[in-house]
């Protein structure tokens, strides 16, 4: 290559910097959270920009750098926990009543902002995007070794040939479609099925949201029991309780969340993992501040689950308020 110097940085910022976005969406998937994964892009580029000068194009810059990105990944990853949800650390469900036990030391799974990874014009590709990034399919592919985790993104999520794969990991074709069997075979029992999850562009999903929305702002207790379907789950890392019942989650609200009533929260939306998310805000005075954010999925019956995450680092990360004034 004979660009030097100047000329090759900005060469390289303007041939590697379109790819942002979906590495950062790339890394997220294979480590659960936002935060790691922008470290890794961060050091992705500074690898690729170390190494552009010897870039020889055999593949494309794309997917050079998601080899890099990959590496990096599974490094990163070597000795790590896996980031769990509290429903998938094996304990039994929770009633309302029962202590809130903490555990700020376990590595959450986090939510992402789909400001963050989405740059597509074309909506198949977005709605493609969407699904690999589901709170619940991110969550599953935490409890994949993570070599399965990178087959199964490189094969079913950038569409790599099983070749393109085992050069990368330095494997065979025949052990990365084993290694993809196996994978898929166990997010077929941990993961939600496309059919079992509705866009929240319908009318009535919309209209579901309005009602969540004026059920928790209004701590109307029988109003939000009658948003969730019946067998609805509600869990909020970093407490490791999870609970399971539209009414059981409607007395957890009623007994645990400090709003006394009526104007007390303020929900301001947003979006994560494909999903509605809301930062939730709690009165403090004449301001709201940051409390928590709810990441929703949205079914035919009503709301099925609620991740709703503690960790107020998030709201700066998703561009919402640190406060909001009360009027």
């Amino acid at each position: 290559m004979a660009a030097t110097g100047t000329t090759l940085d900005a060469d390289f910022v303007r041939a590697a910097d379109p790819y942002r976005r979906e590495l950062l969406a790339h890394c997220y998937r294979m480590l659960g959270s936002v935060h790691d994964a922008e470290d890794l892009v961060q050091e992705t580029y500074i690898r690729a920009w170390r190494g552009y000068d010897r870039f020889e194009g055999r593949s494309s810059l794309r997917t050079w750098l998601h080899q890099i990105a990959t590496r990096a990944c599974l490094t990163a990853l070597d000795g790590r926990s896996k980031r769990p949800l509290p429903t998938g650390l094996g304990a039994p469900g929770s009633q309302a009543g029962d202590e809130l036990v903490e555990q700020p030391e376990v590595p959450w799974l986090e939510p992402i902002p789909d400001a963050m990874t989405e740059n597509s014009s074309d909506p198949a590709s977005i709605v493609a995007a969407r699904e690999s990034l589901r709170l619940a399919m991110v969550a599953a592919m935490q409890y994949l070794p993570p070599r399965q985790r990178a087959v199964l993104v490189l094969r079913d999520v950038l569409g790599w040939r099983a070749a393109e794969v085992a050069e990368l990991l330095e494997t065979t074709t025949v052990a990365v479609n084993s290694t993809l069997q196996r994978a898929r075979a166990q997010l077929e029992t941990i993961s939600p099925t496309a059919d079992a999850i509705t866009e929240p562009t319908d009318v009535k999903q919309r209209e579901l949201l309005d009602r969540f929305v004026t059920a928790m702002e209004n701590k109307d207790i029988s109003a939000i029991v009658s948003v969730f379907s019946t067998d609805a789950v509600w869990e909020m890392p970093p407490f490791i309780g999870w609970y399971q019942g539209a009414e059981n989650i409607g007395a957890l609200i009623d007994t645990q969340c400090p709003a006394q009533g009526p104007g007390d929260m303020k929900l301001v939306p947003t979006m994560a993992n494909g999903q509605p998310a809301f930062g939730l805000y709690m009165l403090d005075g004449d301001t709201y501040r940051p409390f928590n954010m709810p990441v929703l999925t949205l079914g035919p019956d009503g709301i099925t689950h609620v991740a709703c995450f503690f960790d107020l680092s998030l709201f700066e990360t998703f561009g919402l308020p640190s406060s909001i004034p009360a009027l």
